[in-house]
């Protein structure tokens, strides 16, 4: 079993051998979190790698990975348990044809851990060989606040109680990432339970460094133009800035068409992989991809200009 590393360095380090470039500031909160066993709130805009923190934890321990996908009007028998009624049914019958009366017993035996289905919650309180699981639940501001409600048994003691069983405990916690796009305010209550970090986007020089690992193949002059211009992007006044995952897909999409550097007609044609909404595509396509074209050209010049 591999364990959490002991220092905010080496935690740095062990990001980034599943190739998640993180900050100190990142590095510590994640550290924190699995030396003193508390959930970890990622909040941030979408496309910024909440998520991906999760899945590179998982990888680079070993350990399994357990998501929650959170949505409007998530439950508890699709998140924690449910009977499996139909098999519940099936020993009832069973139980007829061989003569049992005894109500008590028998209710006793249907309603036994043989008859649970796990959901994801659950499964995450189980003990394994590799160490405890990392329990993703994904983007938490979707479901409703009942069930958001419902986590803090959870999340105080690593406990789950079922009516007809009793309370069940993890041996170990469970390493908890949860993420949210601050779609709608998660309650305090929650939030005290977990060390928060808000994931903001990358600055130009780490994001760089993203796409020389994520997009390996794409020429680095590209990728510093690229990088500029969604750089420029996210201080326009935009319905959906650009995320770190945008980036990516539209260095590789460039590269895929045999682009080696930007023009406008570039920009224009493929504007639909980095924006994702009409009106952002039709504010930027033209004469204003052009504009910030020329400044990154320009301020590329007078940068080469003052080194000689």
């Amino acid at each position: 079993m591999i364990k959490p590393t002991h220092s905010v360095e080496s935690t740095v380090e062990l990001l980034s051998k599943g190739n998640y470039i993180a900050d100190r500031s990142l590095g510590t909160a994640v550290h924190l979190a699995l030396e003193l066993k508390r959930p970890l709130f990622l909040e941030g805009e979408a496309g910024v790698g909440k998520t991906e923190i999760a899945k590179v934890l998982a990888n680079t321990l070993g350990r399994k990975l357990v998501r929650l996908q959170c949505y409007e009007g998530l439950d508890v028998s699709s998140a924690v348990y449910e009977w499996n009624y139909s098999t519940q049914m099936i020993e009832i019958r069973m139980a007829e044809a061989r003569g049992v009366k005894d109500r008590e017993s028998l209710s006793k035996d249907i309603f036994s851990e043989r008859f649970l289905v796990k959901r994801p919650l659950m499964q995450a309180l189980e003990a394994s060989p590799n160490g405890p699981p990392v329990l993703l639940i994904d983007e938490l501001d979707r479901t409703d606040e009942p069930f958001e409600a419902y986590l803090l048994e959870v999340l105080s003691d690593f406990q789950i109680t079922i009516p007809e069983i009793g309370t069940i405990t993890a041996e170990e916690p469970p390493i908890v990432i949860i993420t949210s796009n601050r779609t709608r305010e998660i309650h305090d209550a929650l939030k005290r339970r977990c060390f928060y970090y808000w994931v903001d986007y990358p600055d130009a020089d780490r994001e760089l460094e993203i796409l020389k690992i994520k997009a390996p193949s794409v020429d680095i002059k590209l990728s510093q133009q690229v990088v500029d211009f969604v750089q420029r992007l996210r201080d326009m006044d935009l319905f959906k800035l650009p995320g770190i995952a945008e980036t990516i897909d539209w260095a590789s999409a460039l590269n895929q068409l045999d682009i080696i550097e930007l023009t406008p007609e570039a920009i224009d044609d493929t504007l639909g992989v980095l924006l994702k909404y009409q009106d952002d595509i039709a504010q930027i396509r033209g004469s204003e991809a052009a504009v910030i074209l020329d400044q990154i050209k320009n301020e590329v010049a007078a940068t080469q200009l003052a080194a000689s």
